[in-house]
């Protein structure tokens, strides 16, 4: 049998025969396309992307196997710099691929022994150190000087891209990374997330850039963004805190009695985890308060019954029969006493054992995401703000979806402002696999003013795409491919009229006219449009004609102070202002200059079409 036909047993043995058939398709489909296809003389960049907690890792699982039996025999796979999630995976891949040998970062004179007698996995985090131990230990051995090597990096956008594009240098991990992959005489690098806009947001000059996307649908009892924050509505299982004098106690109650319905009905653990923020200051200050909420369960047994039975109440479980109140109270009450509270941040080891058994509370930050998983969580307290929210950050530590979540059981407990901004990343996620299914060239999405995609700092400036709302762009040195096309585009549109309702269709036909030397550009613009078309083929702008105006090129201005203040008036719109110009220093003479305005409260990433 084959290394993937072992895997595939395996995982139908243990009674996942859809998750089975969801890491055959996706192998076939990777191994078809690019393992088979690969010429084993380039270094070629690939990207899995899945939806968070979706199986990326069971995915990335059938890749190897199915890798290996095409000829690779090397594989290493990259976990964040987290040590619990490296043991977390280290103890996943020894369980899983037993036809492999496992090496973990302390394992180089292991590797060297086996000879490549059998395929090799090795499970590296990403930390400096680390990686540049195993560069030298790969290049010494000289294993690879005749074999190709397969790198798989989980959560690639969260520590690999290189966070000093903008100064022209290279960061520690990017550049260990890099050097793995060269030690090599041909790689396939995959980077795999659930949240890949960093790594869309990559130029051509990148090395990270990847050339090719694999994307796998979640499975049917997948809990993700459709479910708890649809396009309208709020679904039952979110509870929003902004009103509540005790949100922490009343989200401890929630846990006990739901935790109590799961242990009752045969289930193993129950977790709870609350996100307040970064900062460990804060997350010994919310532990405190769920050990001050599980002492007034404890001293004040009347009012914990009435909130007990609120909670009864709500919940209707899905995946087991509902439990008498009295059986949920009294093991409500004997969980106030025999839960765990777990502290997990730098400043805490905390090991996987700890939360995979009983009642559990979990509080953290940045320990919460990237990878570890929380079994059975039923239970989100999420608080942590920021001034410029990332969407790639929140998504990943929210934790919030998953399998093994009853619909009917869980709750997330959260700001009303936190809500909507997790319903508008959704609608942007929505888009982005939308795009993605077809390919990645000229990706594009757009946010609300304020909330960023990913982290600034790799993104580069000079190459990507960015256009902020409520600001005037025009070109400074454009031609127009024909005139005469624009001509009849705008004949039936008068001067005299201050402005028109217009199809973002026509302004898109209207743009596929315009050529520019400059910082403008215009296809970029036109990828802009088609994102909202994409979403609404009758979306509607403001549209703006002049013609004879006398205008210099080069003199730093465009519209007057009437056109400028009526499309400022349209804040909320996309509004196209045309210009037919005659004056000194333009390509053409007369020309049309175009003048295009996106609402106020969004900014659009793209990846250029100029330069």
């Amino acid at each position: 049998m084959t290394y993937l036909e072992n895997y595939l047993d395996l995982i139908r043995s243990r009674g996942n025969l859809k998750l089975a058939d969801s890491i055959e398709t996706t192998a076939d489909d990777v191994t078809r396309r690019h393992i088979e296809t690969f010429d084993y003389v380039s270094h070629e960049v690939g990207l899995l992307f899945g939806n968070i907690q979706s199986g990326k890792t069971a995915q990335m699982f059938g890749i190897i196997c199915s890798a290996a039996d095409h000829g690779f025999h090397v594989f290493i796979l990259l976990t964040a710099d987290n040590n619990t999630l490296e043991l977390q995976t280290l103890e996943r891949v020894r369980a899983d691929l037993k036809d492999f040998l496992i090496c973990g970062e302390n394992d180089a004179r292991l590797y060297e022994k086996n000879q490549l007698v059998k395929p090799t996995v090795i499970v590296l985090k990403k930390h400096v150190d680390v990686l540049k131990h195993w560069a030298d230990v790969l290049l010494s051995t000289g294993f690879l000087a005749g074999n190709p090597l397969f790198v798989l990096d989980d959560e690639a956008d969260a520590a690999s891209l290189n966070t000093r594009v903008n100064s022209g240098r290279q960061s520690g991990t990017n550049k260990y990374i890099e050097k793995i992959r060269n030690t090599a005489f041909s790689s396939i690098y995959l980077q795999v997330t659930g949240t890949p806009q960093a790594i869309l947001l990559q130029t051509a000059y990148s090395n990270f850039r990847p050339s090719w996307v694999q994307y796998f649908e979640p499975g049917k009892e997948y809990l993700g963004g459709k479910f708890f924050f649809p396009l309208s509505g709020m679904p039952s299982c979110i509870r929003t805190i902004d009103h509540d004098k005790e949100p922490l106690r009343a989200a401890v109650v929630r846990h006990l009695t739901v935790s109590a319905q799961i242990l009752l009905s045969g289930g193993r653990v129950s977790c709870f985890i609350c996100h307040p923020g970064a900062s460990q200051k804060s997350h010994e200050e919310h532990a405190a308060g769920i050990q001050r909420a599980l002492h007034w369960c404890r001293t004040n047994p009347g009012e914990f019954k009435d909130a007990v039975k609120n909670e009864w109440n709500r919940m209707e479980p899905l995946k087991s029969v509902k439990r008498p109140l009295d059986a949920i109270l009294a093991k409500a009450t004997e969980l106030i006493s025999n839960s765990r509270l777990i502290v997990m941040n730098g400043k805490h080891l905390v090991d996987s054992s700890q939360y995979s058994s009983g009642c559990v509370f979990v509080v953290g930050g940045n320990s919460l995401g990237r990878g570890v998983t929380f079994p059975s969580l039923q239970t989100i307290y999420y608080t942590r703000t920021a001034k410029k929210p990332q969407a790639d950050t929140m998504w990943q530590h929210s934790r919030i979806f998953g399998y093994d979540r009853d619909p009917g059981l869980v709750q997330v407990f959260i700001t009303e402002k936190l809500y909507y901004l997790f319903r508008e990343i959704n609608s942007v996620n929505d888009a982005l696999i939308n795009q993605v299914k077809n390919g990645i060239d000229g990706i594009h999405f757009t946010y609300y003013e304020g909330v960023n995609p990913t982290r600034k700092n790799v993104i580069d400036k000079k190459n990507v795409l960015v256009i902020p709302g409520g600001h005037n762009y025009f070109p400074d040195d454009p031609s127009n491919d024909t005139k005469a096309d624009i001509d009849a585009l705008l004949s039936d549109l008068h001067d005299d009229v201050p402005s028109y309702t217009a199809s973002l269709a026509v302004m898109r036909r209207i743009l596929l006219h315009i050529k520019s030397d400059d910082a403008f550009d215009p296809a970029g613009y036109v990828d802009y449009l088609n994102s909202i078309l994409a979403e609404d083929p009758n979306a509607q702008g403001v549209l703006i004609v002049r013609r004879n105006r006398h205008i210099t090129q080069g003199t730093g201005a465009l519209l007057s102070p009437n056109d400028y203040k009526l499309a400022e008036s349209n804040a909320g719109k996309v509004v196209l202002v045309m210009y037919e110009v005659d004056g000194a220093g333009w390509k053409q003479n007369p020309i049309w200059v175009p003048d295009i305005r996106i609402p106020d409260n969004s900014v659009y990433y793209g990846m250029p079409h100029n330069g």
